[in-house]
């Protein structure tokens, strides 16, 4: 199993920038997809992106496509969520996890651990 971290989060006005740090750790790390969620209060937790540790395959949602960058730095076990041109409706608490494939880490359920706002102001 890999155990995450999510940290980074703070506000920010719509049209910044901000980065996301997910520190991982665990012995399959390196078979794992590594994905960043949101949830805003009320609402379903959203799939926002994800990359795969072995061969940096990366997957987007739609709503943030050409705006955010997932990408991990291999000797700080970490993986960036860059987020370029936010919006408000970037606002939510970002959370991270990883599981052994990317079907699995958005449809296993699991605990999320603490997670770090980000909330964007118009």
């Amino acid at each position: 199993q890999v155990q995450t971290v999510a940290s980074g989060g703070g506000p920010v006005q719509a049209g910044g920038s901000l980065r996301l740090s997910c520190g991982a750790s665990g012995r399959t790390l390196g078979r794992s997809v590594v994905g960043w969620f949101r949830q805003v209060p009320g609402k379903e937790r959203d799939f926002v992106a994800a990359i795969r540790w072995s061969d940096e395959n990366k997957n987007y949602a739609d709503s943030v496509t050409g705006r955010f960058t997932i990408s991990k730095d291999n000797a700080r076990s970490t993986v960036y969520l860059q987020m370029d041109s936010l919006k408000p409706e970037d606002t939510a608490v970002y959370y991270c996890a990883a599981d052994l494939s990317l079907v699995s880490l958005r449809r296993t359920p699991r605990s999320w651990g603490q997670g770090t706002q980000v909330t964007v102001s118009s």
